[in-house]
């Protein structure tokens, strides 16, 4: 650790720690960023936003209208997902353009990941497009029945292998557990049920088995060709769906390797089997990010399960230094109303005060008469639940021991950062490693990460507190650096003469992991 009183350049002073040292400002981070974007000397503007806690928009029809993209990119929108589950190519092409052309503009990058659909399985679908099921009736599950030739009887299916993964007596959950069935036997192709819970049942609906357990594999054809496809976009990460162990996520991996990407992978918990303690762990530890994807996740494990579950994902995602974001549902009946309900509201705060690193927007940005107000709402409700002690006050890792320099400078630097009157940490970064340990810590100091790369300064985006700027140090003698970097923030009002800051580099610079300095500096 450097402690800055050697004076490198002009601006640098010794200085010793004032009285209020220790005294955590949880309003700092909204203080510094408050105001319009402003342009520095540098080109860079940032956005016009405050909240620790990133916000995901999914794409969809609703960003086809005038101007929506441009609301809710300004409306503070980190990182955004298109949803491969929906729409064709050129549409995902035409919006992911659009948002590309926003960040260039705008001199302020986002991350866009490629959800997957992966292997949802489903019904087929009816003769008069629905049927009306009761409780008691027989319904049979037939893998060879024509695509469109269900009826009250019977109903085909898109996954034909679904006789060979059940048993007499297993329970199957239809439309997110709207209807619910129990298998009364199986006979070739067919699966004879009985409906134990009813209601209206309509074309190609999805279907669970409660407990989990189904052998449908990960990837599927439509998805290689979706994943070659998201890679000409250049996005940034790809959600794999239902993975069942750490061996799906490293397939994944090969296959954007081989498809010439250096995307991340961010995997989707949403099978019973993948939140078993030993291998939710291998598969966080496999991928470079992980989704609490509550709506399949809730239907195989039941729902009175799930909080404990969304709780137990979020905590050790956050020890194994892996980025969370946690999805489905979270301001649902904003899709078409103007404000949240308190239940909305309190699943939001919760999951933020949890230490997710993001929060995910479905249907309410992609089919939603509001979106740029669900963003706002959303941010609104981060901002509160921020604010509160628990969400900025850590005890993370303090008993561990760092097998890197990078890694225990990043420690260092929160450490100091939490007991100090440390005003912004600075990080200057080639992977994004860095900024990213550092994000795994509560604080209410914010983390500004400088970076030359375009996709690390993209992928940063979903680390929570974490704020990305492009920086090329490399074009510049190795005493300017400091002085660069300070001017930089200067010139964007993020600092002021007084603010004690930490800055963290290599001695070796533009060259991954070397990060083993820590220096405190005093701006003037």
């Amino acid at each position: 650790m450097i402690l800055d009183k050697a004076k490198p350049y002009p601006g640098s002073r010794e200085f010793s720690f004032p009285a209020t040292c220790g005294v955590i400002e949880p309003n700092f981070t909204e203080k510094i960023l408050r105001g319009k974007p402003q342009r520095d000397s540098f080109g860079t503007t940032m956005p016009n936003k405050h909240r620790r806690t990133k916000i995901v928009a999914t794409m969809g029809p609703s960003f086809d209208r005038e101007g929506a993209v441009e609301s809710l990119y300004h409306a503070g929108v980190d990182v955004f997902r298109a949803n491969f589950s929906h729409g064709s190519h050129a549409d995902h092409a035409r919006r992911i353009q659009k948002i590309r052309q926003l960040s260039e503009a705008n001199h302020r990058e986002v991350a866009i990941f490629a959800d997957l659909q992966g292997p949802k399985i489903r019904i087929a679908r009816f003769k008069n497009n629905f049927v009306k099921l009761n409780a008691g009736d027989e319904f049979i599950l037939d893998a060879n029945l024509g695509v469109d030739e269900g009826d009250e009887k019977s109903v085909g299916l898109d996954y034909k292998e679904l006789p060979q993964d059940l048993s007499k007596g297993d329970k199957l959950l239809l439309d997110d557990g709207r209807i619910v069935m129990v298998v009364r036997k199986i006979l070739a192709s067919k699966i004879f049920c009985i409906v134990e819970v009813g209601g209206k049942l309509s074309n190609n609906k999805g279907i669970n088995r409660l407990g989990g357990g189904l052998s449908a594999k990960a990837l599927t054809e439509k998805d290689k060709e979706d994943l070659k496809f998201a890679t000409t976009l250049g996005v940034d990460y790809f959600a794999i769906s239902f993975p069942r162990d750490a061996v799906d996520i490293e397939y994944a991996k090969y296959l954007i390797k081989e498809a010439g990407s250096t995307a991340g992978v961010i995997a989707k918990i949403e099978r019973a089997e993948a939140v078993e303690p030993n291998n939710l762990d291998e598969i966080i530890k496999a991928s470079d990010a992980v989704m609490v994807a509550r709506g399949d996740l809730g239907v195989e494990i039941g729902d009175a399960q799930l909080p404990a579950v969304q709780k137990r994902i979020i905590q050790r995602a956050r020890a194994l230094d892996k980025p969370v974001i946690t999805a489905t549902q979270m301001m649902e009946s904003m899709i078409h109303n103007q404000i949240p309900t308190r239940a909305e509201v309190f699943d939001v705060a919760n999951a933020v005060l949890d230490n997710t690193d993001a929060v995910m927007l479905s249907a309410e940005t992609a089919t939603g008469d509001y979106p740029d107000m669900v963003v706002k709402a959303m941010s609104r409700i981060c901002m509160g639940a921020e604010e509160q002690p628990e969400a900025y006050i850590s005890g993370h890792r303090l008993e561990s021991q760092f097998q890197k320099s990078d890694e225990a400078v990043a420690m260092a630097t929160m450490y100091i950062a939490n007991h100090a009157n440390i005003r912004a940490i600075i990080s200057l970064t080639e992977s994004g490693s860095v900024p990213r340990w550092m994000s795994r810590i509560r604080t209410a100091i914010p983390i500004f990460a400088l970076t030359r790369h375009l996709e690390t300064e993209r992928k940063m985006n979903l680390y929570r507190g974490v704020y990305p700027m492009h920086f090329d140090a490399t074009q510049m003698a190795f005493k300017e650096i400091d002085k660069n970097v300070i001017a930089k923030l200067k010139g964007q009002g993020i600092l002021k003469a007084q603010d004690i800051v930490i800055i963290t580099k290599g001695d070796v610079i533009g060259v991954h992991g070397h990060t083993n300095s820590l220096k405190i500096h005093v701006v003037t």
